[in-house]
Formats: C-alpha cells, sequence, structure tokens
C-alpha cells in the first residue's frame, strides 16, 4: 500500500479544504468515503455471483464478478498505473492487477473479484487511519477564525483576517477566538490557551502581555494590537510544523520504500519462473503451474511489510501533537527510543528562569513587609532582573501598592540609591552598601543561603545594614519528577550551566540529576554534547532555543521549551509546548512504543509472507486463503498502528 501512504501523506489540508468541507460536508463525507463505499459494492455483487453460481447462471456470475472487478478495482488501478508512469517503476498495486487479472483468464472469476476486494477493503481502511492522523491538523483549522472585528476610525468592520496589517487594532468580545497574535493594549481577561499549550486552567492577562491567534478570550472585551501577519502566527506555525513532520518520512520507511522497489522485480522474475519451472520439473499441469504462480504474486507482495512503518508513525506524531509535543519527523520520534542521555540547560529549562525572592531578613527596629515595600519602591525604577524580581515579590505575593521615591540614583553594576520619606536607602550588592558591614550582618545565615545557591541584596541607611533579600533561580516544581522517570527509562541526565560551582551543585541536588558541568559556556556547549555523543551514542539536547541553538543543533535531538516561542519552534527536532518537562519521559516512551509497534508489524508481515510462499510450494493453499492471508495481515498491521493514536 506504500503509494496509498505516500499520496495520502503528501495531501496536506489547507485553509480552503477546511472552508470546503464545512460548506459542502456531504460531498465531503463521499470523496473522503469513496473508497470504502467502491470496496462494499464489489462485495456484494461478489456475493450476489456467487449466488448466480449456485443456480446454474454462470454467465451472470461471471458479469457480476467482472462488476466487481470494475467498481472494486477502479481506483487502485489508476493510482497504480499513474504512480508506476510518473516513478517508471512498478508497485504493489501493479501486483495485485496482475494477480487478478491472471486468476480470471485461467477462469478463477469469483477467486480474483475477491483479491480485489480484500486489497481494495485494506486501502479504504489505511486512507481511514491517514485521515485519522490528519484529524490533529483539521481541528487545529477549524479554531482558526476566518474574521476579525478591526477597529479604526472610531468604527468597527468586520474584515477578513488575512487582510490584517501589524499594527492593526481589533476588538475581541467575550467568548470569541483570538484572531491574530498581538499585545493587549485595553481590558484584562482569561484566555483558555489549550490549543497553543495543552494547558486546561485559563491564563490570566492584562495590558501589555502578549495574546495568540486560536486561542479564547473567556471573559471581557478586550482590545489587541496586531503584531504578526495572520500566515505567520504562532497558530499557523504549530499547523505547518505537524504538517512537515507527517511528511517527513523515517530511516525505516524511506529503506522500506527503496526495498519495494527491488523487492516487486524479484517477484515478478520469480512468478515468471514459477510459471514454466514446475511444469518441467515437477509435472503440474499447465493449469495448476499458472494457478500456483498467480497465488504467488499475491501472497509474495509486500503490502503489509509497506504498511508496516507510516500508519504507525503518523499516529505517534498526531498523538504527540494532541499531548503538545510537536515532532518536525519522524526521524526524530525514532530516535528518541534509542536514547542513552539528555544534557539539560539550567535557566528557563530545569529552573523557571526568573529569580524569586526566597528569603529576607531585616533589622529589629523594622518590619519584613515595611523593608521589602521601601526597597521595591526603589527598585521599580530600576532595570535590574533582581530589582524587577523584588518589585513582581512586593507587588503580586505581598499586595502592596509602592510608594515614589523623593529622588533616585541609579549606579550600573552595583546597585542603586532611593530616597523615601527624606530617608536614603542604598540597595545592591555588599561591596556597594559597605562590605565590611554587610558581613557582619547575620553572617552565617546569609553564607548558608549562598552556598544554596541564592543572589544576596543588601540594603542599607545612616545605621548601617537594614536587611538583605535573597534571590535565586528556583528549580521547576515538575524538574525532580522528570529528572527520575527519565532515569527509570534508563536515560543518564547531566546539567550544563553558565553558573559557578556552588549554585550548579545545589540547583544539580534539588533536581536530582547525574551530572552537572559548571561554567558552562553558550559555545563550550557544543563541544560538552560532542563528548557526550562519544561516550552515549544518541544524546538529546533540552534548552530554551536561544543561546542553546548550537547545542540543540548538535545532538542527536534537540528538545526545545516552548512556552509559545517562534525561535523554539525554529531551532529544535522537538517542542514542548507547555513548559512541561515530564512530556520528555512522555515522548520517550512514546517512541519506544511506535519502534516496538513497528518492529511487531515488520516481523509479522515477513512471517506472513515466507509461510503463505511456502504453502503455496507444497499445493496446501488455495488462491482465496492466499488472498486473505496475505491481505488479511495487511489490515491488521494497519490497525496494529493505529494502536498509537490511543496512547
Amino acid at each position: 500500500m506504500e503509494t496509498e501512504i505516500r499520496t495520502q501523506s503528501s495531501n496536506k489540508p489547507s485553509i480552503s479544504n477546511v472552508n470546503k468541507k464545512r460548506r459542502f460536508p456531504l460531498f465531503t463525507q463521499i470523496k473522503e468515503h469513496g473508497e470504502l463505499v467502491a470496496a462494499i459494492i464489489s462485495g456484494l455483487m461478489i456475493l450476489v455471483g456467487y449466488t448466480l453460481t449456485k443456480t446454474n447462471g454462470d454467465n451472470l456470475a461471471v458479469a457480476m464478478f467482472l462488476t466487481a472487478f470494475i467498481v472494486g478495482g477502479f481506483a487502485k488501478a489508476k493510482e497504480g498505473i499513474e504512480d508506476t508512469i510518473q516513478n517508471k517503476e512498478l508497485n504493489v498495486e501493479m501486483l495485485m492487477i496482475f494477480a487478478a487479472i491472471g486468476s480470471a483468464i485461467i477462469g478463477y472469476w469469483m477467486e480474483g473479484a475477491i483479491l480485489i476486494f480484500i486489497f481494495a477493503l485494506s486501502g479504504a481502511l489505511e486512507t481511514y487511519t491517514m485521515n485519522k492522523s490528519h484529524r490533529e491538523i483539521s481541528a487545529l483549522m477549524k479554531m482558526q477564525p476566518e474574521q476579525a472585528t478591526l477597529l479604526a476610525n472610531g468604527t468597527q468592520k468586520i474584515v477578513s483576517v488575512s487582510s490584517l496589517k501589524i499594527g492593526d487594532r481589533i476588538l475581541i468580545k467575550p467568548g470569541e477566538r483570538i484572531s491574530a497574535d498581538g499585545k493587549l493594549i485595553r481590558g484584562q481577561t482569561n484566555i483558555d490557551e489549550s490549543t497553543i499549550t495543552g494547558e486546561s486552567l485559563p491564563v490570566s492577562k492584562s495590558i501589555g502581555m502578549f495574546v495568540y491567534a486560536g486561542t479564547v478570550n473567556l471573559q471581557g472585551s478586550i482590545t489587541v494590537e496586531v503584531n504578526k501577519k495572520s500566515s505567520d502566527t504562532l497558530f499557523q506555525k504549530i499547523i505547518q510544523l505537524v504538517q512537515n513532520a507527517q511528511s517527513e518520512k523515517s530511516p525505516s520507511q524511506l529503506f522500506i520504500e527503496k526495498f519495494e522497489g527491488l523487492y516487486v522485480k524479484c517477484v515478478l522474475a520469480a512468478v515468471g519462473i514459477m510459471m514454466f519451472l514446475p511444469y518441467f520439473l515437477l509435472g503440474w499441469s499447465w493449469n495448476e503451474t499458472f494457478y500456483r504462480a498467480m497465488i504467488l504474486l499475491v501472497v509474495a507482495s509486500p503490502c503489509a511489510l509497506v504498511a508496516s512503518i507510516m500508519p504507525a508513525t503518523l499516529s505517534a506524531i498526531s498523538t504527540g501533537a494532541r499531548h503538545g509535543i510537536l515532532f518536525k519527523g519522524g526521524i526524530h520520534l525514532e530516535q528518541l527510543g534509542n536514547l542513552k542521555a539528555i544534557a539539560f540547560d539550567k535557566t528557563g529549562t530545569l529552573t523557571k528562569g526568573k529569580p524569586e525572592v526566597t528569603a529576607t531578613i531585616v533589622r529589629e527596629d523594622i518590619s519584613e513587609q515595611d523593608f521589602i515595600h521601601h526597597i521595591a519602591s526603589i527598585e521599580q525604577h530600576s532595570t535590574h532582573p533582581l530589582g524587577q524580581s523584588i518589585v513582581l515579590h512586593a507587588e503580586q505575593k505581598l499586595g502592596l501598592k509602592l510608594l515614589q521615591p523623593d529622588g533616585i540614583e541609579d549606579v550600573p553594576g552595583w546597585g542603586i540609591i532611593g530616597t523615601v520619606n527624606n530617608k536614603e536607602w542604598k540597595i545592591g550588592k555588599a561591596e556597594f552598601v559597605g562590605e565590611t558591614i554587610a558581613k557582619q550582618f547575620n553572617n552565617n545565615i546569609s553564607n548558608q543561603l549562598a552556598s544554596e545557591g541564592n543572589t544576596i541584596i543588601y540594603a542599607s541607611d545612616s545605621k548601617g545594614i537594614i536587611g538583605l533579600v535573597a534571590l535565586k533561580d528556583t528549580v521547576r516544581t515538575d524538574t525532580a519528577d522528570s529528572i527520575k522517570q527519565l532515569k527509570q527509562l534508563g536515560i543518564h541526565t547531566i546539567m550544563l550551566t553558565g553558573d559557578g560551582e556552588k549554585t550548579a551543585s545545589a540547583i544539580a541536588t534539588e533536581s536530582k540529576i547525574d551530572d552537572y558541568i559548571a561554567g558552562c559556556l553558550p559555545e563550550n556547549k557544543v563541544k560538552h554534547i560532542k563528548d557526550l555523543k562519544a561516550k552515549y551514542i544518541t544524546v538529546a539536547m533540552v534548552g530554551d532555543g536561544i543561546n542553546d541553538a548550537p547545542a540543540l543543533a548538535t545532538a542527536n535531538v534537540g528538545i526545545a521549551m516552548g512556552e509559545g516561542t517562534d525561535v523554539a519552534l525554529e531551532t529544535a527536532d522537538i517542542v514542548l509546548m507547555k513548559n512541561d518537562l515530564t512530556r520528555i519521559a512522555e515522548a520517550v516512551q512514546l517512541s519506544k512504543r511506535m519502534n516496538r509497534i513497528i518492529k511487531q508489524n515488520i516481523i509479522f508481515s515477513i512471517t506472513v509472507i515466507m509461510l503463505l510462499i511456502c504453502s503455496n510450494f507444497l499445493q496446501i493453499i488455495d488462491l482465496p486463503f492466499g488472498v486473505i492471508g496475505h491481505e488479511g495481515s495487511t489490515i491488521l498491521v494497519i490497525l496494529n498502528g493505529l494502536r498509537l493514536l490511543k496512547a
């Protein structure tokens, strides 16, 4: 069935095709199920013909069988002939056509018709499998709005999404899908981003935050400023990514396709010999010799072998997409199951990527809340990431309304000086506020915090040190569980980080990771990945898709933490749309299961072919049973691959 597979995988859905399905559902269903309808009609004609043979209506029976030939075999014959002309190479469809015609020539009309019927039925099942594997894309496309409400000159205008330009402002009402990627400039709402991230919980959005096409506005009208063309939205990139993955063939599939051409030639040569040799050497009659040659043509065809890989691969890719794991091709999915080691970037991968306040220590004459209130009020005028983390902590965690300082002086690389209520505060490194007095302030506790990977920010006034804030890029809540799952799969884990030894050691211990390499610059990561490949053969790299791009490309499999970033979609082989590390173990298990099913299919299909060939030489099997055994094995391997859709 290789030609059918190739045809299906190359027919990528488009927005226009989805629109046709919406307008003409009956026509679409007839077209999609045409092969099945033809197969059923062919089967009915065979039943009528068989009944006529029992009532001495032989001529009418032959007419019924001939009708079954034409109805059931037309589509496959047309496909096989066109493919043979295009590729200048015979295929399994042509073998089936030759076998059916040969059966009719020697008077086995019903057997030939049964061959056509089961061949058409298995082809219809394969088409169903391909359509089912494309369902994730079709479902995504149906979620892409076709119209948007454009705000221009104080009026609202319904326009096509494709006509939107960068800078346009669009209105999104409650319950509507967002029609373009953009920035929220008016209103506040909760967004259902499950189409992008797979996360079922709504995400709160306020002014200045980005929203994505295809997601749902759950409450309140909002105004969005478009920042990407409709063809460049994250939603469209996801669709394109899955389409490309489904059309790209794995090494196993490419090998089978190359093998098929040679195998078909060998089968035809064997059939040619079979038509004459038994007559002269074994004393068979011409009728028996030709009959056995036709059976050989049927049972030796590699239909089941060809269908062993692609349906299973497409099913696995579709299942991954449904779970927020996007594979860029079957080759990456296949390699993932052979993984022996996996390297992780630290920041934004094992950790959240944003420093958080982990501890606060203050002088006796001030409360912790007042302390945070004052330094956050000053730090709101700083652009330093640590300062912004303190501001976020004060506003979101403590619910404080910040003060406006009387004066601000930013000292780049050191800290900031601010005056609040006529009182001057110095905030920054120990050297900036006074290294000697900083070391004397709760020295044991501050040293312990530093050893745990925290960065210490001090604040002082005219009396000395007021207090300190410890900040740390905290480990993700799912990191330890993810590493544990990977270890259970026999995969060695390594962390690559530019941090110093103390911080790297603390994060590695908390993450339960096997090994770590500290002080690792982006350019050094490539060298370390090469070293790991030399030791473990098949290695994956997990990163955020920016500084890690060279390492992602060097690894056998590059895995990006997506969270809706364009860079991640472009650099890695696999993208985790929701920043959930547990999906990596899930993807590895999916790959292992797919590889296992493919091996089962290949072994089963080859075994069936060999048994049928031997049975034919021993004159044990007849044509109807040869047809059922051969085409039945094809149906079984397709169904076995289809199981991956339920993963």
